[in-house]
């Protein structure tokens, strides 16, 4: 999904910087990719680009939890059963958030729950403890939607409300996510002081 806004926003003539982690799924031609491996690589990518874009749109789906070691070889199967202890990654979405609550200027912040029960309802709860501007919800439990298939079916969540769309190709999806967030860039200049 996150590949498909980038090509659609470079097709409307958006300056694109693509922060990507491991893909097969071909790169459009955008300004800018950089190549990450892991949530915290991502972190400190995205950390140090947000602050220079007008949007920042967060589709990756970063893992939560991540081993709290790194192992220095490959772990052997001696044993019948292995502990691993996990350790949150950084929430990069909401650390943007908060630093644009706190310093009142920032970038149009759209995030994505991937969802698999109470969908719209957690969607309108992170987009409230994130402090982002729209929330992108989608079931990853259908088969037909969110991963590994070219459909999604997307509910877009926002101060108004939610909007759910109809199943439909990740590129129309990207097309209406876009169309919300162009209202939503347009509604932030005009809040804009003027001096």
């Amino acid at each position: 999904m996150g590949v498909a806004i980038a090509a659609e926003a470079a097709r409307r003539g958006a300056e694109v910087t693509l922060v990507v982690g491991p893909t097969a799924i071909p790169l459009p031609a955008v300004a800018g990719v950089v190549r990450v491996r892991g949530a915290r690589e991502m972190h400190r990518a995205v950390m140090a680009q947000a602050s220079a874009m007008d949007v920042v749109i967060m589709a990756a789906a970063v893992a939560d939890y991540a081993p709290a070691e790194r192992q220095p070889h490959k772990v052997t199967k001696d044993a019948e059963t292995l502990t691993l202890v996990l350790a949150r990654t950084p929430d990069i979405l909401k650390e943007l958030g908060a630093a644009r609550q706190k310093s009142g200027a920032g970038p149009v912040l759209v995030g994505f729950a991937a969802e698999t029960e109470d969908v719209i309802a957690r969607a309108k709860a992170k987009r409230q403890r994130k402090h982002v501007d729209l929330m992108i919800a989608n079931d990853v439990s259908r088969s037909d939607a969110g991963f590994d298939v070219e459909t999604n079916q997307v509910t877009l969540v926002d101060e108004d409300g939610a909007d759910t769309l109809p199943l439909q190709t990740k590129t129309q999806a990207a097309g209406a996510i876009l169309d919300r967030v162009e209202a939503l860039l347009q509604r932030s200049t005009a809040k804009a002081p003027v001096s």
